[in-house]
């Protein structure tokens, strides 16, 4: 798998391009959890509210990423009651950890290869799951994304590298 240097963005808040772009991967967002859901364990199998995230603070930069990490998890929670509301703070947690990772590798590297993404998933998830225990205060609970959810971090990494190095290439 060739992994090519990537034209990265730095967007910001002014910028209505910034918000044009974290709005379609909120809606991204949106429906790809709606799909999970389908399935049985849909959302904790395929962890779906994290892979528009991790492209767009990729490849646009930690402004549209926090946009996408912050909205995707409080519009889906109420427009369908998903995420629970005791999820929502771990969820939103991990979103803006993996905001953080993901456009401080992108940045660092400057190309989206593998080993960079799995980094970063295995980072925010680690992360993520330590504040989940400091919330929750049990072990077994936080860690459910690495007992039920290696099917979705494997999305985020593989189907991540493809969108961004197949589909966001420019």
């Amino acid at each position: 798998m060739k992994t090519a240097t990537l034209k990265l963005y730095s967007l910001g808040y002014a910028e209505l391009r910034t918000w044009l772009i974290a709005g379609a991967f909120i809606l991204g967002n949106i429906l790809l959890p709606q799909l999970a859901h389908l399935l049985p364990q849909g959302g904790v199998t395929w962890l779906p509210i994290y892979l528009f995230t991790l492209v767009a603070a990729y490849k646009y930069g930690w402004k549209a990423g926090l946009l996408t990490a912050l909205l995707s998890p409080t519009l889906n929670h109420l427009l369908f009651g998903m995420p629970a509301s005791a999820m929502l703070p771990a969820i939103l947690i991990k979103s803006t950890l993996l905001v953080l990772l993901a456009s401080y590798a992108a940045h660092r590297t400057g190309k989206a290869s593998l080993v960079s993404l799995t980094v970063v998933v295995l980072g925010y998830q680690l992360l993520g799951s330590l504040a989940e225990w400091a919330l929750v205060g049990h072990f077994a609970t936080a860690m459910q994304d690495f007992r039920l959810g290696l099917p979705g971090m494997m999305l985020q990494i593989f189907g991540g590298w493809w969108i961004l190095n197949r589909l966001l290439r420019k």
